[in-house]
């Protein structure tokens, strides 16, 4: 027997809007980034090391807190599509250091302001306050998944 009182509306679900809502706007940052050079996953790690300046893996990890396997094959990507380079560490010669390129520095402000335009298209009608109650409904659903953090790019502990 079917019981249509318990069916699950997917579209009723605030869950599913803001799957679906990542979603195009994962699409749309991808198609703007691309040409850049860029891949969304790549804007942490380019934002951190314009920040902070050439970077080991180890301070990358905690920064953009993902697992030290995902960091080394992110970097990976990037060192082969010219967006970082590695560079030998000054003080530990097992280590080395990542920085960004020359030229991915001089194309990352393109790259954000690409992003700034589709939030700002995505927000489209918002008012501030009705900005200000999004980003703090949408802070809260991630704490309530585990997500403690404020910012993905942390300052990094320690000297490198």
């Amino acid at each position: 027997m079917n019981n249509h009182d318990d069916a699950w509306d997917p579209a009723s679900q605030p869950t599913f809007w803001i799957n679906h809502v990542s979603r195009l706007l994962m699409r749309e940052f991808e198609v703007r980034l691309r040409p850049l050079g860029f891949g969304m996953a790549y804007l942490p790690v380019a934002d951190a090391l314009e920040t902070y300046g050439p970077l080991p893996q180890k301070a990358l990890v905690e920064m953009i807190g993902v697992e030290q396997p995902t960091m080394a094959a992110l970097l990976a990507r990037m060192e082969r599509d010219g967006v970082v380079v590695r560079t030998p560490h000054p003080s530990d010669r097992r280590s080395s250091r990542f920085a960004l390129s020359e030229a991915a520095g001089q194309r990352l402000p393109e790259a954000k302001r690409a992003l700034s335009e589709i939030a700002d298209l995505s927000l489209r009608g918002f008012d501030a306050e009705e900005r200000s109650a999004l980003l703090a409904a949408l802070r809260r659903v991630a704490r309530n998944l585990g997500e403690e953090r404020e910012s993905f790019a942390a300052p990094p502990s320690g000297n490198f």
